[in-house]
């Protein structure tokens, strides 16, 4: 079975955001895998173990993201494939055609990501790498099953959670709850140095970057403001009432 794990680097979850001339710095940042595409890597580990077969973990972005790669494989990825080419960066839409580039290029059965991204907490990348790839997607899955070519999936679906069969090949994003990721031993680590990581660019994937130009823009960025203190209401419940509507139609402009 080809298993295919796209993987998105992300800030660390406990990172302050820095924001210098409308952009995010990421000077001196700690930088980790998305939370939700480390239950991808795991499933897909997982699955190997049971079925057989191969792991490859792809990744678009900057020479940082290696880093990331090489947890996957010490974790027990067999292989690792990095596009590092600047004129192929862009938005959801620029990486599900990225992203489906490598898929083709490299084979696959199934194909697990995480159910988003922490950072941009889009949701876009599963559903729209498989609708480039013209395959069946399942979102939020909490429990996956194989069985030959029989995909069976549970999927949060809000508190309950729903049953959808389907057949590969196949797209899945995980939720929190699919399974519990493994930390890399030391002889993964040691393993995971001498794993594959191919690099590629525009020309090995046959695309342009006028072919893959982002359809969004990011104009500028600022921080939430400060949360300033609450405020206490007094009287009796119907004077309480009063006041509170009349703060939320004046000063807060909600009603």
């Amino acid at each position: 079975m080809k298993i295919v794990v796209v993987l998105k680097q992300t800030f660390d979850t406990e990172e302050k955001i820095v924001i210098q001339n409308g952009q995010i710095s990421e000077d001196g940042v700690e930088v980790i895998i998305n939370p939700y595409d480390e239950y991808a890597v795991e499933e897909a580990i997982k699955l190997k173990e049971e079925h057989g077969g191969e792991v490859t973990v792809i990744s678009v972005g900057p020479d940082r993201v290696e880093s990331s790669l090489r947890t996957a494989l010490a974790m027990g990825a067999d292989k690792a494939v990095l596009v590092d080419d600047e004129s192929l960066f862009g938005d959801e839409y620029t990486t599900a055609k990225v992203l489906a580039a490598v898929a083709n290029k490299i084979g696959y059965d199934i194909i697990i990501g995480g159910q988003m991204a922490v950072d941009s907490g889009a949701g876009q990348g599963g559903p729209r790498l498989a609708e480039e790839l013209g395959i069946n997607h399942v979102s939020t899955a909490v429990k996956l099953e194989v069985d030959g070519t029989t995909v069976r999936v549970e999927r949060d679906v809000e508190g309950d959670l729903e049953v959808v069969e389907t057949s590969l090949p196949v797209l899945i994003t995980a939720q929190q709850g699919l399974n519990e990721p493994r930390y890399p031993s030391l002889p993964g680590i040691m393993k995971a140095k001498k794993k594959p990581l191919d690099r590629l660019g525009a020309d090995d994937l046959g695309l342009t970057a006028e072919a893959v130009q982002a359809k969004t823009q990011i104009v500028d960025q600022t921080l939430p403001p400060k949360k300033q203190a609450g405020r206490i209401l007094s009287g009796d419940l119907a004077a309480q009432t009063s006041e509170l509507v009349q703060l939320l139609r004046n000063e807060a402009k909600v009603i």
